[in-house]
């Protein structure tokens, strides 16, 4: 097959392209330039598409660079600001994985004739009941099903995960018997757009206003004061002006009332929790989900917990089986079957 792999200039990224030329497949690699600003972390530095361009030539291939840069600011930077003047918790890697390192990279990778495209990810597509499905990596502690869950339909028998079978330690074993020169290179942790030495705040202060906000209790009494309410988050502890005494934990962010109110612990703990733009593998996956209890994830390695989805007048909502510690307006939940390992689809926390 004639195959696109997504290089980012890791690891993962390199021996799947790597795989995938001893396997015999036409490969070609391409790095996706996305962050058009200074960037030191992530995966897209200079130094970062420097290594894919490198890699690909140990590994015999050719190699392409795609400027995404527009369909970046405005699909994944210009909301992640938005999120935060609305007082919600955006999750940018998912929009990328949304909206540029599939949607964009399979309309690309389509139009130039490629059989398949290919990325580095740690998951895998499985056949669950004669249809492709996304499943769980085989290494449960670097899994990305979570972020890469909303694959569906045609996508899901056009993309290949060459490492989703591999442990971490097989990957980089890989890459070091063929001398690459990412084997030993660290994992990208951070936001790629947010530079380690100016941080979340850095990088919004200039393109938001900062609003500070009173810190009230369930009485609505002033226990605190906060600088930017725009950078709190539901759960939050620290960094609220409480000083000692019992732990308390922020339970509402009123961004139009620049107003955060804290409880204890119990009150961020609830029955049901509403969601919205859904996404489904395939177009019945909904009924199957709104007639069973599904296990759901609420990050990128949170723990599961028991919940059946509902529909109303109003829109969706989880049921949990259990009272389950909230996640904030703006995160991302994913359902996954019984056996927690084929995703069933997966939405958005809404307010």
């Amino acid at each position: 097959m004639k195959i696109l792999v997504a290089m980012s200039g890791g690891v993962d990224s390199s021996a799947a392209a790597l795989i995938l030329k001893e396997q015999g497949h036409e490969v070609v690699g391409v790095t996706m330039r996305l962050w058009g600003g200074e960037s030191d972390t992530g995966c897209c530095s200079v130094s970062d598409v420097d290594d894919a361009r490198r890699v690909a030539q140990q590994v015999g291939v050719d190699h392409l660079v795609f400027n995404f840069s527009e369909d970046f600011n405005q699909h994944v930077v210009e909301p992640y600001v938005a999120s935060h003047v609305a007082g919600t918790t955006p999750n940018p890697c998912i929009e990328c994985n949304r909206h540029l390192k599939f949607d964009r990279l399979i309309e690309r990778g389509r139009t130039l004739g490629f059989d398949a495209v290919a990325t580095g990810h740690h998951a895998r597509i499985v056949d669950f009941n004669g249809r492709p499905r996304l499943a769980r990596g085989e290494d449960a502690q670097k899994d990305q099903s979570y972020v890469v869950h909303m694959l569906a339909g045609a996508d899901l028998n056009y993309v290949l995960f060459p490492v989703g079978n591999m442990e971490k330690s097989e990957v980089r074993s890989e890459a070091a018997r063929a001398g690459l020169r990412t084997a030993s290179k660290p994992d990208s942790q951070d936001v790629c757009f947010i530079g380690s030495t100016i941080g979340r705040a850095g990088f919004l202060e200039p393109r938001l206003t900062f609003n500070a906000a009173d810190v009230v209790d369930g009485d609505g009494k002033k226990v605190g004061e906060v600088p930017a309410v725009e950078l709190v988050t539901l759960g939050q502890r620290r960094g609220l002006g409480l000083g000692g005494g019992d732990k308390r934990y922020v339970v509402a962010v009123d961004v139009p009332s620049r107003r955060v109110t804290v409880g204890d612990e119990a009150q961020l703990f609830v029955s049901e929790t509403p969601v919205g733009s859904l996404v489904w593998p395939h177009d019945d996956d909904e009924d199957f989900v709104l007639s069973h209890d599904v296990l759901v994830q609420g990050s990128a390695h949170g723990e599961r917990s028991l919940a059946r989805l509902q529909k109303s007048n109003d829109g969706y909502s989880l049921k949990w089986a259990r009272a389950t510690r909230r996640i904030a307006p703006g995160q991302t939940v994913v359902f996954y079957d019984d056996t927690d390992t084929v995703v069933l689809g997966g939405g958005i926390v809404t307010a």
